[in-house]
């Protein structure tokens, strides 16, 4: 609910759900999975907005369900269906059509019991060891993909997108006051794919846990890094590769929705793939990890909208910081707070930070959104 309720929805020039509901009900096809409303007209949108205008369209949050929930009931004429999306963003476990039950994957409310969160769990050693060992050619694909978001942070800069945070770190304002470099590039790129992405920008990103905030944020800071650096394309494959693994894997123990902003997972993996891309040993690669946890854990998701791009972008700063710390031997001792031993456990307290201990922030922040509603 709070992911769309401020975020542009491509090819609208709308941002929130009455919009996309509306243009999902005329033009969606779930095959196009995470691209359900690409074959979007321009005489589509017309219809989607008179529908909105017609007030056929109504909007309220369901207590006690999976955090990823949707369950959508759809009138027309006699006719009646009702579906439900839960846990995953495209995994439909109900279809009801005039009272005829056509798939019923439920076991109890709560999505969970279906579907367990994260079947495969990885290990910080897991995602390092296959980064780090899997043949090149096995793994060379994920340039071409994550080159993607790349190509969005271009097309972006050459627009006018969000609150345009790229412009204002690579404009002139932005030289003057933080120069120009490696760092700021980063920021600028990794920026502009969000500010056009949040946007709704016809722009396809790759996505990493159903975000293409987070596919954005784990991957193009170590494209600009690798080509500044004039590294071999070699090191970047394994750098985008352990990148997005360890996204992934923090994600395993926050789950897809929370109140923890993504951005964190993701500017935190990078900040790591960033520290191996400079020669740094493992145990340094790990200081970075928990100097990033160390200092901004707290950051809130209140939903997806133009100012996620200056998260990202604070999010890469921390990130980049720890990593300058880490590489000149500076580390937060063990039990710093929440950090503990290895940066695996500081992982693991972390997402439970953010899985459980922010369950209470998730719903005050959805109760203050749904006031303006």
């Amino acid at each position: 609910l709070k992911n769309a309720m401020g975020v542009g929805i491509p090819g609208t020039g709308m941002v929130g759900l009455p919009i996309a509901i509306a243009l999902g009900t005329l033009i969606g096809k779930s095959a196009y999975g995470l691209e359900v409303l690409r074959d979007i007209t321009p005489e589509a949108l017309q219809a989607g907005k008179a529908m909105i205008e017609d007030k056929l369209i109504h909007i309220a949050l369901k207590e006690n369900v999976d955090k990823l929930y949707i369950e959508i009931i759809c009138t027309a004429g006699e006719e009646t269906s009702r579906v439900i999306i839960c846990h995953e963003h495209t995994h439909i476990i109900y279809v009801e059509k005039n009272g005829e039950v056509l798939t019923d994957e439920r076991k109890e409310l709560h999505c969970d019991a279906i579907c367990p969160e994260d079947e495969l769990k990885l290990s910080f050693s897991t995602v390092y060891e296959f980064a780090m060992e899997m043949p090149v050619d096995e793994i060379r694909f994920i340039l071409e993909t994550a080159d993607l978001n790349k190509k969005a942070a271009q097309a972006s800069i050459q627009g006018h997108y969000g609150h345009t945070v790229s412009k204002t770190v690579s404009g002139e304002y932005g030289k003057k006051y933080m120069g120009e470099s490696a760092y700021t590039h980063m920021l600028a790129m990794t920026a502009a794919a969000c500010d056009a992405r949040m946007d709704g920008a016809m722009i396809p990103v790759m996505s990493n846990s159903g975000s293409g905030n987070q596919g954005i944020a784990c991957s193009v800071p170590l494209i600009v890094y690798a080509r500044e650096m004039e590294l071999p394309d070699y090191v970047l494959y394994r750098a985008l590769v352990f990148s997005n693994l360890l996204t992934v894997y923090q994600k395993q123990y926050i789950g897809k929705l929370s109140a923890f902003c993504g951005a964190v997972s993701a500017s935190c993996a990078a900040g790591a793939g960033i520290t191996y891309m400079g020669g740094g040993e493992l145990s340094v690669i790990k200081k970075t990890i928990e100097n990033t946890l160390a200092n901004i854990p707290g950051i809130i998701c209140d939903g997806a909208k133009i100012s996620c791009a200056a998260k990202i972008a604070a999010s890469l700063d921390a990130a980049f910081l720890a990593h300058h710390l880490a590489m000149n031997g500076q580390s937060y001792a063990p039990y710093t707070g929440i950090l503990k031993e290895e940066a695996g456990e500081t992982i693991s307290c972390v997402g439970q930070i953010g899985k459980e201990g922010m369950k209470e922030t998730d719903k005050e922040i959805l109760r203050i959104m749904l006031e303006r509603v």
